[in-house]
């Protein structure tokens, strides 16, 4: 990834880390599968209005539709209601560590779909790195509940393997030509379409008492920043950089989200939060590599000398060499 990827990806990691801010405060009123349902509906509508606005339509070919009917199930909601249901069982914290493997399976998946996202030793090394830094910042104490409520926590593995999924499912939008605002708008549709009926029916949100003006606050920011824009955002960065390099958002996030309650809330950065970002660092300039090369330029181990001869690069020869 070049530094636009990078920047983008750091943009997403704030638009959905800024989520848990929103769904703290909408949760008190509104239960999971309805406010999942809001959400998707609410960025729904605001998505449409940009295509009409711009001249822009949803295209009509079942292949994309087909597209859009995969990604609302695997991205939204299939992820959102396995999610839901786990953290009735699950606390929030080992939840967060369980959603972080979603690098490690989509490394797996893409290897599997792809031909140009192979597995390697040394990126698997650096997505581990990654994991024990969201493990050390959400904190150890979280892996205490590991197998108290073994089909919630299977279940919140689920959702971060969907994830993984979708993430190299959803290449497939730039080989269709379909550009990242439609295919984010196509994909919130097609989930409202599914969440609906299931919130309908599980949470009867008619019987639910009205909710709060902050409550509505809280669902246009989550629906309209962290969802319509992030989705925006998601599919371009997949685009260019490809559904590994994306989903290690997954590693930032917690670290977006812990820097956004220190700055806006008050809340104190303990030790342990340090440390971890200081892992996820490390792991994240390890899958980049440039900061690993300019520190081996830095020290000379860039080249090799023989006993006679010109230096060699240890890489071989580059373009303009010969």
């Amino acid at each position: 990834m070049g530094p636009l990827e990078w920047s983008m990806l750091v943009g997403l990691s704030v638009l959905w880390g800024g989520s848990f801010f929103f769904v703290e405060v909408a949760v008190a009123t509104l239960p999971p599968l309805t406010l999942a349902a809001l959400r998707v509906a609410l960025a729904a509508v605001a998505l449409n209005a940009v295509l009409l606005a711009t001249g822009r339509t949803l295209p009509p070919q079942r292949s994309v539709w087909a597209a859009f009917l995969a990604m609302g199930l695997l991205n939204n909601a299939l992820p959102y209601s396995l999610i839901a249901w786990g953290q009735i069982h699950v606390a929030s914290g080992l939840a967060a560590i369980l959603n972080a493997t979603t690098p490690l399976f989509t490394l797996v998946v893409a290897h599997v779909g792809t031909r140009d996202e192979r597995l390697s030793a040394a990126r698997l090394v650096a997505l581990a790195i990654g994991f024990a830094g969201v493990v050390v910042m959400v904190g150890a104490d979280a892996l205490d509940g590991v197998g108290a409520h073994t089909l919630a926590q299977i279940a919140v593995l689920g959702a971060a393997g969907a994830y993984a999924c979708a993430g190299v499912f959803g290449r497939r939008f730039a080989a269709l030509g379909v550009p990242p605002l439609v295919a984010a708008t196509g994909q919130v549709t097609v989930s409202t379409l599914l969440l609906l009926p299931v919130a309908l029916l599980v949470d009867r949100p008619w019987t639910l008492a009205a909710p709060t003006l902050d409550t509505w606050a809280a669902m246009l920011g989550l629906a309209l920043v962290s969802t319509a824009l992030a989705y925006v955002l998601y599919f371009r960065i997949l685009a260019t950089a490809g559904a590994t390099n994306l989903l290690l958002v997954t590693f930032l996030i917690p670290v977006t989200a812990i820097a956004l309650g220190t700055a806006l809330l008050g809340e104190r950065l303990a030790g342990h939060h340090g440390l971890g970002m200081g892992l996820i660092g490390l792991g994240l300039a390890a899958i980049d590599g440039r900061p690993l090369r300019a520190v081996r330029a830095a020290l000379g181990w860039g080249a090799v000398r023989g006993a006679t001869g010109p230096a060699v690069r240890a890489d071989g020869p580059r373009r303009g060499d010969r």
